[in-house]
């Protein structure tokens, strides 16, 4: 349909030669080695365990499992990724000690909403931070005031509203290993970098070799776990299934930023930009565009962070000529994704986290979790939808981060 072939490839090479494609694409490929780093040993299952050995039974389970379910989507920065690690451990054990499977598999979905809305090196959180051109550290830190209140509200409800069943059986007795625990450097190296404003990717490859280098010295890796050659042209181990794990993202980014690139140069976006712009006449006008722009978007597509990026540079331009801080515009960006995305029964964040809890059932019972289920028993997400309403009635949250920007650059100024 391109009257211009010629215009038609050069924009599908521009759109894929953005920086902010190679930054994502190489954050989601260490993101995703990390996490197995964290998933193989056997961290969670340690902290699971834990968790039983003391009485977290009932209703106490499932808000136990969302705090989990929070600290481990945030130092993996993955909520697909936490569903798959997360939900065959503590599911079952669960619902054998008397915790609802709705508001079960509802706190494990919200638990990953937290984290993706907050965790430094989640690939939200990037887009947010780069479509807006604004430090992550102090988006971060500025998004907490957001994420952090939301998250102890859904905690207080799981504990107020979440139901208790039967226990209908024991969990097998269980070993509680410290070693494995050991492995948490992974995530506080690379949160303490990207907070210290390092560049992602070496926050990243950091936290790697951090955990590397414990996990070898502790025995909780052998080399052969990490990297395997069983037979020629044959590859095995913790790396190389992180890479293969972190492919199909990275070639749907690269299908979707060509797509941006297409739709930049053919005028498409800047004919949104000007139709969104008609209802923009003030901060809080620009706000609800945004919200509900990426709103709509992550629906349709089912990845927040394609959204984010989809509508970043209008996002940006309607901000800067209405006034709306730039650390405004990305959290707004990323805590109106993990609403509507999460919301959505039709998305990954509703079907994945339904099969698993079906197919990890206990045997026990016949379970069946709808993809429906999840994000009707998902606090976070409802909680932060009220939120966002109220930041933008009134105005809350709206000059914190311009406040802590400025006083980041007088010590950047200062340093130099």
């Amino acid at each position: 349909m391109a009257k211009n072939q010629e215009q038609y490839g050069q924009a599908l090479i521009e759109g894929l030669s953005r920086p902010m494609f190679s930054v994502i694409a190489l954050a989601v490929l260490l993101a995703a080695i990390s996490g197995q780093l964290i998933s193989q040993s056997g961290m969670i299952q340690s902290i699971a365990h834990a968790a039983i050995a003391v009485g977290m039974t009932g209703k106490l389970f499932i808000a136990v499992t969302f705090v989990l379910t929070c600290l481990i989507s945030f130092s993996t920065a993955t909520s697909v990724g936490t569903y798959f690690v997360v939900i065959p451990i503590l599911f079952p054990s669960g619902v054998l000690s008397g915790a609802n499977p709705a508001f079960l598999i509802g706190a494990i979905g919200a638990g990953c909403a937290f984290g993706d809305n907050l965790a430094p090196i989640s690939d939200t959180t990037i887009a947010s931070s780069t479509s807006q051109e604004m430090d992550i550290g102090v988006v971060v830190s500025s998004r907490s005031r957001y994420s952090i209140p939301v998250a102890i509200i859904a905690l207080i409800f799981y504990l107020i509203f979440g139901k208790n069943t039967a226990i209908v059986g024991s969990t097998e007795a269980l070993h509680i290993s410290i070693k494995p625990l050991l492995i948490l450097i992974v995530p506080i190296v690379t949160i303490v970098l990207c907070l210290m404003r390092k560049h992602l990717i070496t926050a990243l490859s950091a936290g790697i070799v951090a955990g590397v280098i414990v996990g070898l010295i502790f025995g909780i890796f052998t080399p052969k776990m990490l990297l395997h050659f069983p037979a020629a042209f044959n590859i095995e181990g913790l790396f190389y299934a992180g890479i293969t794990g972190a492919l199909p993202t990275i070639a749907f980014l690269m299908v979707i930023f060509p797509f941006i690139g297409v739709m930049e140069a053919s005028g498409a976006l800047a004919v949104l930009g000007n139709s969104l712009s008609r209802f923009a006449k003030g901060p809080k006008s620009v706000e609800t565009i945004t919200v509900a722009s990426v709103g709509l978007l992550s629906m349709i597509t089912g990845v927040i962070s394609v959204a984010i990026i989809s509508v970043g540079d209008i996002v940006m331009n309607l901000g800067k000529k209405h006034g709306v801080d730039g650390y405004r515009r990305a959290n707004l960006l990323d805590c109106a994704g993990v609403i509507f995305c999460f919301l959505a029964p039709w998305t990954v964040h509703a079907i994945v986290p339904s099969m698993l809890a079906t197919a990890n059932a206990p045997k026990e019972l016949a379970l069946h979790i709808t993809p429906v289920t999840v994000p009707l028993h998902n606090f976070y997400s409802w909680v932060m939808l009220a939120m966002l309403i109220f930041a933008i009635i009134t105005g809350y949250g709206r000059t914190w981060a311009q406040g802590k920007a400025v006083k980041s650059l007088q010590k950047v100024k200062e340093e130099v």
